[in-house]
Order: C-alpha cells, then sequence, then structure tokens
C-alpha cells in the first residue's frame, strides 16, 4: 500500500436529537464516499460536542450504534474505517471515544480523548479523560490516533513517534472561531514529527456553534496537500505513504532529539 486513498467525511452537525434520524442523515452521506483506503468521520458525530445536555442519555457500549455504523461502512466499502468518536458509558464514567475498524469490520483500536476541553464548554466536567497513546499498524503505515484538542499536546505526539507512528489521524469539532489555531496546529504537529497527518473536521453549525470544517491532509514536510472549506462536504487525496520514510532518511533532525536534556 505505497499510495493510499484518504476520505474524510466532514459531516455537519446534528439538527436533530433523534439519534435514530441522525444515523439516518449520517448514511445518506456514506453513499458520497468514493472508493479509499481509509474512511474518517469527525468527533461525536451523533450527538455533537455541543450536546452537552445529551451526553448521559445518548452515551453507548464499545460495541454500540457508532462502532457498528463504522463496521457496516467498512465491510461495505472494503476499506480501513475511523468512525469518528462517541460518548462510552463505561459504569458510571463516560469518555470521548474512538474506534478504528479493519476492512472486516474488526475493531482494531480504541483510543479514549486524553484532554477535555473546559474552556466554555462541558466537556471536562462530564467525561472522564483517557491515559496514552494509541497506535496500530494499517497496512504499510504505523498510524496513531487523537482527538480534537489534543492537537494542542505535542507531548502526545511525541509518544505516538516513539512508538512507530508515521501518520496521525486527528477526529475533531473544531470551531470556527479558531480555525486559524486549527490549520497552523496540524501543520506543526506534522512537521515536528516528519509524519502525514489527517484531519477529518466537522462543518456546519452544531447546538449553534459555526464550526471550522476545513478538513485537511498534511505530508510530513507540512505542506497541505488537500483541504475542505467550512462547508459539509467529503474530502479525498491519496498520498505516499512511503514519502515518511524517505523525507526522515533526507532531512533526519528527529535522530538529534534530547528528550531528558
Amino acid at each position: 500500500m505505497a499510495v493510499m486513498r484518504i476520505a474524510c467525511l466532514q459531516l455537519p452537525g446534528p439538527q436533530s436529537a433523534d439519534p435514530a434520524a441522525r444515523m439516518d442523515e449520517v448514511r445518506t452521506w456514506d453513499e458520497r464516499l468514493p472508493d479509499a483506503d481509509l474512511i474518517m468521520l469527525p468527533e461525536l458525530w451523533r450527538v455533537g460536542f455541543f450536546g452537552f445536555d445529551d451526553y448521559a442519555a445518548t452515551a453507548e457500549a464499545t460495541d454500540g450504534p457508532t462502532t457498528a455504523h463504522a463496521a457496516e461502512l467498512a465491510r461495505s466499502r472494503s476499506a480501513w474505517v475511523h468512525g469518528g468518536s462517541f460518548v462510552e458509558r463505561d459504569g458510571d464514567r463516560l469518555h470521548n471515544t474512538s474506534v478504528l475498524v479493519d476492512a472486516a469490520g474488526d475493531v482494531r483500536l480504541n483510543y479514549r480523548k486524553n484532554h477535555l476541553f473546559g474552556y466554555k464548554s462541558a466537556e471536562a466536567q462530564l467525561l472522564t479523560p483517557g491515559a496514552g497513546a494509541a497506535v496500530l499498524d494499517l497496512g504499510d503505515v504505523r498510524v496513531g490516533a487523537v482527538t480534537c484538542y489534543d492537537l494542542r499536546f505535542p507531548e502526545l505526539f511525541r509518544q505516538m513517534l516513539d512508538d512507530g507512528a508515521e501518520m496521525f489521524c486527528v477526529t475533531s469539532a473544531w470551531p470556527r472561531r479558531r480555525l486559524d489555531h486549527w490549520r497552523t496546529l496540524c501543520r506543526a504537529r506534522a512537521i515536528e514529527n516528519l509524519a502525514w497527518l489527517v484531519a477529518c473536521n466537522a462543518g456546519g453549525t452544531d447546538n449553534g456553534v459555526a464550526l471550522a470544517g476545513h478538513s485537511m491532509v498534511v505530508d510530513p514536510w507540512g505542506e497541505i496537500v488537500a483541504e475542505a472549506d467550512e462547508a459539509p462536504s467529503v474530502l479525498t487525496a491519496d498520498i505516499d505513504v512511503d514519502r515518511v520514510r524517505e523525507i526522515r532518511a533526507e532531512f533526519p533532525f528527529l535522530d538529534d532529539r534530547r528528550p531528558t536534556a
């Protein structure tokens, strides 16, 4: 898999509190997807990141409807699917959790968002953070997964790098008012780790909050090779996964790290 086709489903925020109606809406978007090796969805697309009042009522197990949707999509498309994220219920605790499933629909990675957003947000009050990085081999490339606010914490990306990551998958519901930060941070995380970065954001509005959209694919040199605008859409890009190794060999600054200095 030297060349990988990426498809980011930049969904609109939910327009209804009815989970069944939302799932039907998203399935109509699924039909717009081209053939791809990896499909990504945004953060908390079922309830909306800003739907704090509905977190508890819509919380699900790791094998709940969001994971079932990712598995169904993976099997129907013969593709890996990063299912976005969902509010996971684990006993008395809630988490912002994402899964990555293979083309057979089997869950291969679980990640609980490490950094919970507390600025004018109830996420940090309602949810419990995860701990540690999540990395796996996806075909010929080693991939790490993070969620939205995690972008502001480069140490998490270094953990994934140290576990061999060559690509970062970011699922997000980033707001429009901090679009400049989104674009800068996506490029920075790619540049400082010489890694591919695929960021799938939501578009439109979410519970009255304008979202940034601008899902993007960034190469290991920090060049944006594909980028959406703010509207809900499907973003596609073909990437050469070997480019990570070529750039790291040509400009091996990561060898000069002094983590304990």
